[in-house]
């Protein structure tokens, strides 16, 4: 889980506009909004809108910035006209809350308020903020180019500081400045230079490639704060002279690229931190004598999201010279483009070349210093995303449409799975992009191919309009988005019930929902008795927030023929559709209105004659234009940055209240808004944003029970009754989201018949439970404590039935209909505690890990390296072992984990002696095995007690590998459909020849036959194999494994390289594919087809075929640049394909160098 971002600015004259018009344009508009009356006339709305949406768009780009800086007193009263907007803006909503507004007008006003309050947010947090970095990072007068370098570093790093949601645990940007104007020979120059040729890359290093200055700044700190790395990077920036010195010339322009990491392959530090440099061992070498000259290749950075699965055989293979200090996979990306480059390739071709034989699913952003005006980017797999945002004079680049959205609602989605020639989809899956500076921020500076080189036009149709804004996604002060959301619940829960509960001049409450909600058909349907059933569907957190809405309906319908039940979309859509479900009113309910199986069951119900009405969050969604009606939760756009939802439950739940008293209010008998006893629960319900402010309080209560109890209990356990087993449910969700438990839910009565012998922690939802209800409870929970479970209960304030309980959390008093919502409340507040208390325990290894990482940076050999580590670890071993005897990691960590950590720690600190290693671990101790064992224990248990809170730990990972759906794609490959139709054992074939398979699909013509061999003794001298099937064509054919099992010649090759091959018999002259099985590191069989070959292939093909076969390509290509000046793609369409398989490479070469000129 990463995050890239790139910023491409167009060199142009900077020419600030007059800010005074719209200054102007804005007050009027703000005037004329405010009317003449207490209300605000909100029928000025659409020209408000355009007023503000002008100038927001007036002030993007460096012209704007210019602006701000050159116009202080003009920024001020524009920041002053924002306010007023925004508060005529709240006045408004006031008026729709007393319902000034008409109701069928209310869903369109709240859609215009926030087509309002997006570009004056705009204004006021993005644009004058940008001035403000401008300023803080370049001085209040900066030169035009320190001016275009001090926004787009802003702007890199407001986008870091949103994408480290996705990482952080490091980060760096670098800047490739060019038009500096400094004579880098001069010995001022030459003096601040000396002092910056770090070796590894690290943070404050500069290069000078190509006569541009390349500066780089990263921050490494697994322990700290979200925010922490950018604002480290902000300084150093600011405080870099020879920089500041670069920039003063009006013709220095700049080049940004970013990034955030959370480490999957290399060890956290500066030198792992992205962008990684082409610098190869020889310069590294160079630089620390003090020397430039120990690389001449091409000077090339790239930054990474995902993995590159096959790093370490890519390295091998070219015999790359990697430093030791540096592992991440990311290195391989710029050294092997710049390896191209000294080829004499082209810029775009040498990039494919250089990512064409990545594994895994990679978006990579690369920039050559030879070509400063252009970035490079490269998407493919399922798990990662690019976006190319066209902004008025620059192109941002980010791997998250967040990191977009502050300078341009448009971009263009690069697309890593669509295969530009479905025929050879596994070499032409996937895009690669060039971007030019000079057309920077137009689709004229977008050019995109295939992974194959085929040209992919870009279009208009692209461009994609993004449908958040920074408004959206700021964080605030806040550590963590989860926090925000909870934060912001009550406003969520208020804006759902404005302008449809209202209150009467009497005191008494009205539900007002509007025909778009409830239009007449459906009404008509539930009043003359044609729907006699109402299924409420979702799923997640949503189908929790839908038995909510069951609940308050059939309370109201309690004396009513009609069925009400809540239940999972895919139980509905699965088990209980009917054929002619013209009697049902299908309430669904969705966040994004995109979940794939609530939308399909719709479309399922709909076919059958069903009605439906939608609660979602987003305007325009797929779920909106299926539903017959629609009641959008809090104001139509309520975005979510954490993966844990939690603000949507509440709106959720407040818009499913409306909908209940909505549609009981057309059904003849029901009870009604207007019965006393649901006045009571409509008061209630008024107030009760309010009262979830209030108990955001009890923070402090959830977080002593947490700290307690969540960090030293295995099992835990949800129970709740009544209306409190809704919250139990959702919490249960939460917790599992947050604290990777798997964790029961169940009725509060039924937990003592199921499974205390665990001993668990039990979170008892009972918040407003009253009478004997609340004593039968707190008896169930004197039962828990007897059997050493720790029950915690969410109770209202002043409960005394509970006294058996471990710990209380009280929270305010609401009516008991809606204490759960309370319950729900109190229980994210502990879920969110308990990640944290859990995550704390890892805060000692992380220091430890930490102690061992920045040994290893340093470079010392093991022995010298482990003696130094024992005085450093002495202090957090000791604490981890004080944790340890004392219980307190029992419950989230393996105990083989924990023996591994200690057993590494007694070692490491010489409690025990090293001889007796062996012993206690079955291999030799030395002080290098030591350390690795120590890593790898520190890093498991780390990882055991990780929780990130916003993200989701092991879907990062997933997504950091990603690929799995390209895994499933390549099964679809004939050529490998007919490898396991031959009996191949599919837990035996590795990725890559399942890959290499594919990518020779187009060279195979057929497959004739096979044979199938064990092999045993694969690792000695003599191996022999036996045959164990054989088809087709090689059934009639006798092997002379059958005389003599001895493997010999390409047999026995394949099975000592464990790599596929293509040959031709000697005696027979048939064409064969030889594929290994392998397990556990050894060769257990082979499976061998017989193949006919296509003749020829097109050019484009046959390379493509021979780069994914035995890097034939490269080899094939080095050997004729050995002493032709460029090879030749199109002969390759001349050559017969077995002889570009199967041929040696040195004989195949001379075919290039005697044919005649041309090409």
């Amino acid at each position: 889980m990463c995050g890239i971002i790139a910023l491409l600015r167009r060199p142009a004259a900077v020419q600030p506009i007059d800010l005074t018009p719209l200054v102007g344009q804005l007050t009027n508009a703000a005037d004329r909004l405010a009317g003449d009356g207490e209300t605000p006339n909100w029928k000025m709305l659409g020209e408000a809108i355009e007023a503000a949406g002008f100038v927001d768009e007036s002030l993007r780009g460096l012209n704007g910035a210019a602006a701000l800086l050159a116009e202080p007193q003009q920024s001020a009263e524009l920041k002053l006209a924002c306010e007023r907007l925004d508060a005529l803006a709240d006045r408004i909503e006031a008026a729709e809350a007393e319902g000034l507004v008409p109701a069928d007008r209310v869903e369109a006003i709240n859609a215009e308020l926030i087509a309002l309050r997006d570009p004056s947010w705009a204004i006021a947090h993005d644009r004058l903020r940008a001035a403000e970095g401008i300023v803080e990072l370049m001085g209040l007068d900066p030169t035009d180019g320190a001016l275009a370098a001090g926004l787009s570093v802003h702007q890199a790093l407001s986008a870091l500081d949103r994408l480290e949601v996705r990482g952080r645990d490091s980060a760096g940007i670098q800047l490739l400045v060019t038009g500096h104007g400094l004579d880098l020979e001069s010995p001022q120059v030459q003096a601040l230079l000396d002092e910056r040729r770090y070796p590894f890359f690290g943070s404050g290093a500069v290069r000078t490639p190509e006569g541009a200055l390349s500066f780089v700044y990263k921050a490494a700190a697994e322990i700290g704060e979200l925010g922490d790395n950018t604002a480290a990077i902000r300084s150093a920036v600011l405080g870099d002279e020879l920089l500041h010195l670069a920039l003063e010339s009006p013709d220095a322009w700049t080049m940004v690229l970013g990034h955030t990491r959370w480490a999957s392959v290399g060890i956290i530090s500066e030198a792992n931190a992205h962008p990684q440099s082409s610098e190869e061992l020889a310069a590294v070498s160079a630089l620390q004598r003090g020397s430039t000259g120990g690389d001449t290749r091409p000077f090339t950075t790239a930054v990474l999201n995902g993995d590159v699965d096959n790093h370490a055989d890519l390295a091998a293979a070219e015999t790359l010279q990697l430093p030791a200090e540096v592992t991440t996979d990311a290195k391989v990306i710029p050294v092997l483009w710049s390896r191209r480059l000294a080829e004499g390739q082209d810029s775009e071709v040498a990039f494919r070349n250089a990512v064409a034989p990545m594994e895994g699913s990679v978006a990579i952003a690369a920039n050559s210093a030879a070509r400063p005006g252009e970035l490079m980017l490269a998407l493919r797999g399922s798990g990662q995303a690019l976006y190319v945002g066209l902004a008025d004079d620059a192109f941002v680049i980010a791997s998250e449409p967040y990191g977009v959205i502050e300078e341009t609602a448009s971009y263009v989605r690069m697309d890593g799975e669509t295969p530009s020639d479905p025929a050879n989809a596994n070499a032409t899956r996937g895009q690669i992009v060039r971007l030019d500076a000079s057309a920077a921020g137009s689709l004229a500076g977008i050019t995109r191919w295939g992974y194959d080189g085929t040209e992919l036009p870009v279009a208009e149709g692209d461009v994609v309009s993004g449908e958040v804004t920074t408004r959206d996604i700021d964080r605030g002060d806040f550590p963590h988005f989860l926090l925000k959301e909870l934060g912001d619940a009550p406003s969520s829960f208020a804006k759902t019930l404005r302008g449809k509960l209202l209150e009467r001049p009497d005191g008494g409450y009205d539900v007002r929902l509007p025909d778009a909600t409830l239009p007449e058909g459906v009404r008509a349907a539930l009043t003359d008795g044609t729907i006699d059933r109402v299924l409420v569907i979702g799923q997640g957190t949503a189908a929790v927030a839908g038995q909510s809405l069951a609940f308050q309906l059939s309370n109201l319908l309690a004396d009513n023929d009609i069925d009400v039940d809540a239940l999972p979309a895919t139980e509905l859509s699965g088990f209980q559709l009917r054929s002619d479900m013209s009697t049902t009113l299908i309430v669904a309910i969705s966040q994004s209105g995109t979940t794939t199986d609530t939308n399909r069951t719709v479309d399922l119900a709909r076919g059958r004659g069903a009605k439906v009405v939608a609660i979602v969050n987003r305007r325009n969604s797929d779920l909106t234009d299926k539903a017959d009606g629609v009641l959008y939760t809090a104001d139509g756009r309520d975005v979510e940055m954490s993966v844990a939802s939690t603000k949507a439950f509440y709106s959720q739940i407040a818009a499913g209240m409306l909908l209940a008293y909505g549609i009981a209010a057309e059904i003849p008998g029901a009870r009604t808004a207007d019965d006393p006893e649901e006045q009571e629960v409509l008061a209630a319900l008024a107030v009760l944003p309010a009262v979830l402010k209030a108990t955001l309080e009890v923070r402090p209560q959830a977080a002593e029970a947490a700290q307690r109890y969540a960090v030293s209990r295995r099992y835990w356990a949800l129970v709740g009754n009544g209306p409190n087993i809704i919250s139990a449910r959702e919490v249960r969700i939460k917790l599992s989201e947050l604290c990777y438990k798997s964790i029961a839910c169940d009725a509060t009565e039924d937990k003592k018949h199921i499974d205390l012998s665990s001993e668990p922690l039990i979170l008892v939802c009972a918040a407003g439970l009253v009478g004997s209800t609340a004593d039968d409870v707190g008896k169930e929970i004197a039962i828990f404590r007897a059997h050493k479970a720790a029950p915690i209960v969410i109770a209202t304030e002043g409960a005394s039935e509970f006294t058996a309980a471990a710990h209380v959390i009280s929270v305010p008093e609401t009516h008991p209909r809606l204490a759960f919502i309370l319950s729900a409340m109190a229980g994210h507040l502990f879920g969110y505690e308990a990640a944290l208390a859990i995550d704390a325990q890892a805060r000692i290894l992380r220091e430890a890990r930490v102690v061992v990482e920045g040994a290893l940076a340093a470079g010392e050999d093991a022995g010298q390296l482990l003696a130094g580590l024992r005085d450093e670890l002495a202090a957090p071993a000791n604490s981890w072992f004080a944790a340890l005897r004392a219980g307190e990691l029992n419950g989230h960590m393996e105990a083989s984990t924990a023996h591994r950590v200690a057993t590494a720690f007694r070692f490491t600190l010489g409690i025990a002696p090293l001889d007796a290693y062996q012993v206690e671990l079955g291999k030799i101790g030395t002080p290098g095995v030591l350390i690795d064992d120590l890593t790898s224990a520190l890093n498991d248990a780390i990882d055991e007690l990780t929780r990130p809170i916003d993200a989701i730990k092991h879907q990062a990972k997933t997504v950091t590998v990603g690929i799995s759906r390209s895994d499933e794609s390549v099964l679809e490959i004939p050529l490998v459909k007919e490898l396991f139709a031959a009996g191949a054992n599919r837990d035996r074939i590795s990725y890559r020849t399942l890959r290499t398979l594919a990518d020779l699909s187009p060279a195979v013509a057929e497959v004739r036959g096979f044979v199938r061999y064990d092999v045993t003794d694969a690792d000695s001298d003599t191996p022999t194999a036996t045959v164990l099937d054989k088809g087709g064509v090689a059934a009639a054919l006798t092997s002379r494994l059958e005389r003599d099992p001895r493997l010999r010649g390409t047999k026995h090759l394949v099975v000592r390289e464990q790599e596929l091959l293509v040959t031709r018999g000697r005696k027979d002259g048939r064409s064969v594919l030889i594929a290994p099985q392998v397990k556990n590191g050894v060769t257990t069989g082979l499976v061998l087809l017989h193949v006919e070959l296509a003749g020829h292939l097109d050019a484009k093909t046959a390379r493509n075929v021979l780069q994914g076969y035995r890097r034939r390509y490269q080899g094939l290509s080095d050997a004729v640049t050995e002493t032709e000046e460029h090879f030749r793609d199109d002969l390759l369409a001349e050559q017969p394909v077995i002889d570009l398989l199967a041929l040696p490479v040195l004989e195949l070469a001379e075919r290039w160098r005697s044919a005649p000129a041309g090409g």
